[in-house]
């Protein structure tokens, strides 16, 4: 008996092929919320120094000692943003972490207002997402369609259109004549019926 069959290092790694791409977005929005919340706690941290050590005058901060992580949401809000999260399809995930990113550089929020701006951003994606499913729903529609009334494609109008015909009034002949021009314009054709013909 080996040793390499008590380990399990020649085994494939199959987690990975495992996951569908929509955990895999999940928990990409779910990281990067976590992230931008941290980012947003060291940077709140930061500010309150600035303000402390502006206001006494004094820097204590080597001597303070922060948590790595202090401030959480709560699980109920975790579950809404989760689900929040699978309405998002994996093409509009990097749109949804750039438009976040963006509103984060923009706003500089506190450790409490980051998840509400994440909802905003899952919000904005998920009725876009729900606008161009609607558009491509009508176009499926309307092309459907547009195969289906082929037989009105051969209709063929009653009424023609003569730009060059010889009585037709322009405003010039007006002027030439030394007139008043009437109120129509007349340069657009005139319609007429195929029994004038």
């Amino acid at each position: 008996m080996s040793l390499a069959s008590w380990f399990r290092w020649n085994e494939p790694q199959n987690q990975i092929s495992q996951r569908t791409p929509a955990e895999m977005v999940v928990d990409t929005l779910m990281m990067e919320l976590g992230w931008q919340m941290k980012q947003a706690e060291k940077q709140q941290r930061e500010r309150e120094n600035e303000y402390r050590k502006i206001k006494t005058g004094v820097d204590y901060g080597w001597l303070v000692s922060y948590p790595k992580h202090s401030y959480d949401i709560s699980p109920a809000e975790r579950l809404q943003l989760e689900d929040m999260c699978t309405k998002i399809h994996p093409p509009y995930c990097g749109p949804v972490i750039l438009r976040f990113r963006q509103l984060i550089a923009e706003y500089e929020p506190e450790v409490q207002e980051v998840s509400r701006l994440f909802r905003s951003v899952l919000q904005e994606a998920t009725e876009k997402i729900k606008e161009e499913e609607e558009a491509q729903k009508l176009a499926r529609q309307w092309s459907t369609k547009h195969k289906t009334s082929l037989s009105l494609m051969t209709f063929k109008s009653r009424a023609r259109i003569s730009p060059f015909s010889s009585h037709i009034k322009t405003i010039s002949e007006d002027v030439e004549r030394g007139t008043e021009p009437t109120r129509r314009v007349w340069s657009m054709p005139e319609f007429r019926s195929a029994q004038d013909y």
